[in-house]
């Protein structure tokens, strides 16, 4: 396989982008991408969308995109993996060129949320509709679930889950794309309304609309071009029952334990040789138990690391979503994992601006289906 860089990256603001269409939004983001790699033209196209069709009535996005970007003929392909549908959409373009397939090939993630559609009734479709969904669960019950088991298990506490959604709000109001750029506190996170115990609405990760693109492109056009440039030393997909019922345990998202290890073999690399990490907070649990299984921390540890600072970027041990999260930042859920790469490529590449990373020089995105069901990671390097 051939060596693969990350040349260019563009997104709109995170939100509610009332008045723009899914078109308009995905065309932004691909154009300021590909003006940011100054490259010419792209060879095939991928676009990450969770459920364009529920949400806004349109299918066929890959063709759609492409005509609507003007880059007709080259193949355009839509990717789908419930809000890790970016992630996977990342990897079939880090795949293609790796292959030596394509040279340069653009991969895209977009979601129009807010235009009406009921949106609890369109994200629970990445839910077992006959096991959990009928029953009435949402994915905040489920992570709910998840949450409980945990303080169950391990002794998790309320104030440790309000530690993640407290730094990465500070995080977020760093990063001009987020959708809230604001603080909040402690108090302002265990006092706000309770959505399913344990978890308070800023526990939640919001309705957003967005897109994001990168151009990716074999090392040797990368090098050409000479500017800034990120490198991709690892990719790994992997998947888990979508029940939460069928699992060992709750407490344990095997697709995100199996992926990062394929992750850390390909990259011939252990955790401690990361120096930041974009996960999938979509509830604040979430990132807890992620940051336990991608082995950053001890299990049943990663609530106390949050509330100690340790995942914090000017005194942490290991920053984590720097970006603000999809808490902060927002989950336009197909557009989700692109927005990760964006964010460890502008680490390793000291573009962050007051979110910058001291001395970054390997970063990961951690991306995820549903209730963790299917899981992509990449890790990327500064050249």
């Amino acid at each position: 396989m051939r060596d693969v860089a990350v040349i260019g990256t563009g997104m709109t603001k995170f939100g509610e982008l009332w008045g723009r269409s899914i078109k308009d939004i995905f065309v932004e983001a691909a154009e300021r991408a590909i003006e940011d790699a100054g490259v010419d033209h792209v060879d095939s196209l991928y676009v990450g969308s969770m459920s364009p069709g529920l949400f806004v009535g349109q299918e066929h996005l890959g063709a759609v995109m492409a005509d609507y970007l003007g880059v007709n003929p080259i193949p355009a392909t839509r990717v789908e993996s419930a809000c890790a549908s970016g992630g996977a959409a990342f990897r079939q373009a880090f795949l293609e060129v790796a292959s030596g397939a394509s040279d340069i090939v653009l991969a895209g993630g977009v979601e129009k949320m807010t235009d009406g559609a009921d949106v609890i009734d369109v994200l629970a479709t990445a839910a077992d509709q006959e096991y959990e969904v009928y029953h009435g669960i949402t994915f905040p019950g489920l992570y709910a679930l998840i949450a409980k088991a945990h303080m169950h298990q391990y002794g998790t506490t309320r104030e440790q889950l309000a530690a993640v959604a407290v730094k990465n709000h500070r995080n977020g109001a760093k990063n001009p794309n987020a959708q809230f750029r604001s603080e909040v506190t402690l108090e302002q996170v265990m006092g706000s309304t309770m959505v399913a115990d344990p978890l308070r609405l800023l526990d939640c990760s919001p309705v957003s609309d967005g897109a994001a693109a990168v151009v990716v492109a074999s090392l040797d056009v990368a090098k050409k071009l000479n500017k800034s440039f990120a490198r991709v030393i690892a990719s790994a997909q992997a998947s888990d029952t979508i029940a939460l019922h069928s699992r060992q345990s709750l407490t344990t998202l095997n697709a995100v334990v199996n992926a990062a290890q394929k992750a850390y073999k390909m990259a011939n690399i252990k955790p401690a040789d990361i120096n930041l990490v974009e996960v999938h907070d979509c509830f604040t649990i979430a990132e807890i138990v992620v940051s336990e299984d991608l082995g950053f921390f001890e299990k049943g540890k990663g609530g106390e690391a949050a509330a100690q600072g340790l995942t914090s970027i000017d005194c942490g041990r290991i920053p984590f979503n720097t970006s603000g999260g999809l808490k902060a930042k927002g989950h336009p859920v197909g557009a989700t994992g692109i927005a990760q790469i964006i964010e460890v490529y502008e680490q390793l590449t000291a573009k962050a601006g007051s979110r910058q990373v001291k001395n970054a020089r390997r970063g990961m995105a951690q991306n995820m289906g549903g209730s963790g069901a299917s899981c992509v990671i990449h890790i990327l390097e500064a050249q």
